[in-house]
Formats: structure tokens, sequence, C-alpha cells
């Protein structure tokens, strides 16, 4: 898998367990193949939606097994391998690599919330020793208490296999100057949904992003209506996306909206596994009227 092939809808699909913190297999393929109905060109396990920091590396093989038994080859399977310590990590590559996955993805180091440059390239070089599988950086400032530079970004670029990165920023200047220096020499997808839009007519190649599961726009049809002239329909997509965005990330624990989002369009999400709890009914009723608002049919 190179850059050319990281491109479009990627998302992260979620872990469905059961109330007993089980993972639910048959509903993961739904999940799985409702996913490729959207029109996904690659789909993330363990990822935030998937709730990584509540999967071992033997369940993350076991669901990147699953996802290449289901795919049969219509879509790439990436698996994110994020965690404080390198040991850590280096447990979720080998899984990676025994069970298939195509393509990594990962933070820097995660919850000490700093690391020196000679940290963050000690980190990479332990990674990329490890493995010859392409890997997509994750730069989410937010969960890592710091961000990549884009100065940082490309050092790991040019020593590493690097083909792409999750860029969630919240700045869009950020984002800007990311694209305009490096967007030509990686697949530079978009985190925040709310940016999915804007960012395709400034050159991202696509987004690893939540929101796109609910939109009345296909996200394969998100491509070619950020990048064109803007109309209405790109308009309703764009609100759409912010709107979800805020209710989303504004309602209860990740990923419990979400997986709750998810239920109520029909789809087995189930509940997220300890620490997190399940959304309440409040939190649901929230999300309902964000729905109606929106015009987005639920059960």
């Amino acid at each position: 898998m190179n850059k050319d092939d990281l491109h479009g809808y990627v998302p992260a699909i979620a872990t469905p367990f059961s109330d007993t913190g089980e993972i639910m297999e048959d509903a993961f393929v739904d999940l799985f193949e409702f996913l490729i109905s959207r029109g996904a060109t690659c789909i993330c396990i363990a990822g935030d939606n998937g709730e990584s920091w509540a999967l071992n590396a033997q369940e993350r093989g076991r669901l990147v097994r699953l996802a290449k038994d289901t795919s049969k080859g219509r879509v790439p399977v990436m698996m994110g391998i994020s965690a404080p310590t390198i040991d850590a990590s280096l447990a979720y590559v080998r899984a990676a690599e025994d069970y298939g996955a195509d393509v990594l993805l990962s933070m820097p180091q995660t919850y000490v919330l700093k690391a020196s440059e000679a940290e963050l390239m000690a980190r990479f070089e332990k990674v990329s020793a490890a493995t010859d599988k392409p890997l997509v950086l994750y730069n989410s400032p937010r969960r890592m208490g710091f961000s990549l530079t884009i100065d940082q970004t490309e050092t790991l670029l040019n020593n590493h296999n690097v083909i792409g990165i999750k860029e969630s920023q919240r700045d869009f200047f950020y984002h800007t100057h990311l694209l305009d220096r490096l967007g030509d020499k990686m697949s530079v997808m978009t985190g925040p949904c709310h940016y999915i839009m804007p960012a395709f007519a400034l050159g991202a190649k696509g987004f690893i992003a939540t929101g796109p599961e609910f939109t009345d726009m296909l996200p394969s049809d998100m491509a070619a209506a950020g990048a064109g002239v803007p109309d209405a329909e790109y308009r309703k997509a764009h609100m759409q996306l912010t709107v979800l965005y805020e209710m989303l990330m504004g309602t209860a624990t990740w990923p419990a909206s979400f997986k709750a989002a998810l239920n109520l369009i029909g789809l087995p999400a189930g509940i997220p596994r300890d620490p997190v709890l399940p959304a309440t009914s409040a939190d649901i009723d929230k999300i309902k009227r964000t729905f109606d608002h929106l015009g987005i049919s639920y059960t």
C-alpha cells in the first residue's frame, strides 16, 4: 500500500461490545459491510472509535483477521498501534503482522503528554525497525497532549515508510500550512469532520473522521463535492458534518454517543467497554433532537 492508495473515506470502525464486554463478531461484520456500502476505501481497526484503549493485542489481531475475511480484498485494513510504551506498540505491531493488517496507524507516545525531539524520533525509529508495513501518522493534540509540528511530520515522512497522516488538529491554519507544504508528498487525511469539505479544496486526499456515517451525502461523494464549486448540496453536507461533530463530541464520554447514534440508525454497535459507560437516556434524547434537526431518520 502506498500514498496513492490512501484516499477517500477511511472510517474507524466501532468495536461492538455486549453487556458483558465481549466482542460481538456478527455485529462487527454488519458494521464493516455498512461502511463498505457507504464507500469506504479502507477501514481502520482499533482507532478511537474502536476503543483502542480497551483492546489488547490478541483482540486487535482477531478483529483484523475478521475484517480481512469479511473484506475478501474489497478494501485494505488499517490497525491502530498507538500506546504509551514502545513495548505495547510493538506487541500491536506483531499482532498486525501476524493477522495481516495492510497498514498501521500511530500517534507518538500517548498519556505522558509530552515528547522531546529525541523521544519522538526514537519512538518511530523503533516502530519502523520492527515492521515493513506502511505507516499513517496520527496527530491528535487532545489525545497526545501536544502536537506534531510540520517540521517533525516532514522528518518522519523522509526517514520512515510513512504514506500519510490523520490530521486531527482543530486549528485550520495548521491544516492549511500542512497541506501547502506536504500535500503532494503524503496523503493528508482530515480528522475533524467539520473540516472535511474545505480541506478537499486545499488538497486533502481523504478523511479518517466520524460523522459521515450519518450524512445524506455519501462519504464517497464528498471528495468531488469538496473539490468543486460549493453548492447547496455542499453546504448541506458541511452543515450536517459540523452539527454532528459538535453533538457527538459534546455528549457523554467517547465513543458512547457514537455507538448510541449508530444503534439509533439500526446498526448493532453495542455499548462501550469499561471504563466508558453507555449513553444515558438524556444523551440519547439529545442525539435524537440533533437527528430531527438535520433530517436524519432513526428507529
